[in-house]
């Protein structure tokens, strides 16, 4: 296949046409049994050989995607563009980083994980990136992971991070879990090339609303994670035994035995409306959340060629006004049940959209 919608970049990456699908790595090393090589460089490929002429794919990736070692993920994506470097033109790497360096033995968790976005610990998780990517890709851009503005300002933040660039660790500025008037601060410091936030048929706040409609008045890509709701919406996943154990998102909230319970009622008409279309439940979930504007791009995870290709075409779907009103309609008739991480954590602890 070949994919037929793209967009742009923002900020000094703004002459850079990108996939209007993007890859999330994260999954292929952030659980206890990690995807074999051959199996994660396959499905990588798969998108890689999908793109036009003159595109790039948007390949997600973080300092802390791995539990031992908490590197695996950037280490993975160093094999990868070893073994294939003719593809390393066609990937556009963004990398998240911004937590204390010390190594933690165990599963990791965002609430075990302690946030550190001081000047000395960014300059340090950049410099951590660069050397396990060891030459092999550059990284093209790099966002903390989540802001602490009650320790540094958000424009002492991107201070950092405009110098860093101006320096040549990597080439632009990209935010995460951020609200509408800190993205316009943010972008008044330094150009933002994109803003990743989570958008899904079941993570759709009016924070996240107000993100997508600032990113587009100012030309900002928003990078849409987990637009399959890390699973749950395609319908494979029926109870928390369905993960493997040490797996982290048994610990979220909405992954619960009552909450999935309640929950998959969503799931259960998504499927409905896939199957009068004859498309998966993930493809109408990629394509509703593509649907949210021209500038939105969802980043699904993959672990399989078949299912990076299934993806792609989710994403190339155009859902009629009809479509999109009946996903609305079984959205608010089908309230989600929990929070998207821990509920008994603070929102504040976790720095959700600050």
């Amino acid at each position: 296949m070949t994919i037929k919608k793209t967009t742009k970049l923002g900020g000094s990456a703004s002459h850079i046409t990108v996939s209007k699908t993007g890859h999330g790595l994260m999954m292929m090393t952030w659980k206890p049994t990690p995807v074999p090589d051959e199996q994660a460089f396959e499905a990588i490929k798969a998108g890689l050989d999908s793109l036009p002429p003159n595109t790039q794919m948007l390949l997600n990736s973080g300092e802390f995607y791995g539990m031992n070692p908490r590197h695996a993920n950037l280490e993975l994506v160093s094999r990868f563009f070893e073994k294939y470097p003719e593809y390393r033109d066609k990937a556009f790497l963004s990398v998240k980083g911004g937590y204390k360096p010390d190594e933690v033995k165990g599963a990791y968790r965002p609430d075990k994980l302690e946030l550190d976005t001081s000047p000395e610990t960014t300059r340090l998780t950049v410099n951590v990136i660069n050397e396990k990517l060891r030459g092999m890709k550059r990284m093209d851009l790099f966002e903390i992971s989540r802001l602490a503005p009650e320790v540094y300002s958000v424009e002492d933040h991107m201070r950092v991070l405009k110098q860093l660039r101006d320096e040549g660790h990597f080439d632009h500025v990209g935010l995460s879990e951020v609200r509408a008037e800190t993205i316009r601060k943010c972008n008044a410091v330094v150009p933002i090339a994109a803003v990743e936030i989570e958008v899904s048929p079941w993570s759709y706040s009016k924070e996240t609303q107000e993100d997508i409609a600032v990113c587009k008045e100012l030309a900002i890509p928003v990078v849409a994670y987990s637009p399959l709701g890390r699973g749950f919406l395609t319908g494979q996943v029926k109870r928390p035994e369905d993960f493997e154990p040490g797996d982290i998102r048994r610990n979220f909230s909405r992954y619960k035995v009552d909450a999935m319970a309640h929950n998959f009622a969503l799931v259960d008409g998504l499927s409905a409306i896939a199957a009068k279309k004859g498309i998966t439940p993930a493809q109408l979930s990629i394509a509703w959340v593509s649907a949210r504007g021209p500038h939105v791009i969802p980043i699904p995870g993959s672990s399989h060629k078949k299912r990076t290709l299934e993806n792609l075409a989710g994403g190339d779907l155009e859902l009629t006004p009809e479509d999109l009103a009946e996903v609305d309609a079984v959205r608010e008739a089908h309230p989600v049940q929990g929070g998207r991480y821990f509920d008994e954590v603070p929102v504040e602890k976790l720095h959700l959209m600050v």
